[in-house]
């Protein structure tokens, strides 16, 4: 196994490292589970052909590029909405 020096701001470093110390495990091994869990573009559309295919053949449900753009706009608004709620909730305390 080699090592990569990754180098980040302090406080993003510091994120890690208490994220890493609330779950007992290492800052490697944080990394290496974030590493994991990150899908490549091409990770993330063999994922969505295999959800079309499947919600065809079961479900008899052909979801279109149309489809899949429209679902993408709402996640994103979705999450916008999400994070601006967190932002005020967070600035009222």
């Amino acid at each position: 196994m080699s090592d990569v020096m990754i180098r980040v701001p302090a406080e993003v470093r510091d994120q890690l490292a208490a994220v890493a110390e609330a779950r007992g495990t290492s800052l490697r091994a944080l990394m290496r589970e974030i590493a994991a869990q990150t899908l490549t573009p091409e990770q993330i559309k063999e994922r969505a052909d295999h959800a079309r295919a499947l919600l065809a053949e079961r479900f008899g449900h052909y979801v279109t590029d149309e489809d899949s753009a429209a679902m993408r706009r709402r996640m994103r608004e979705a999450t916008v909405a999400y994070r601006a709620a967190l932002g005020e909730a967070e600035s009222s305390h």
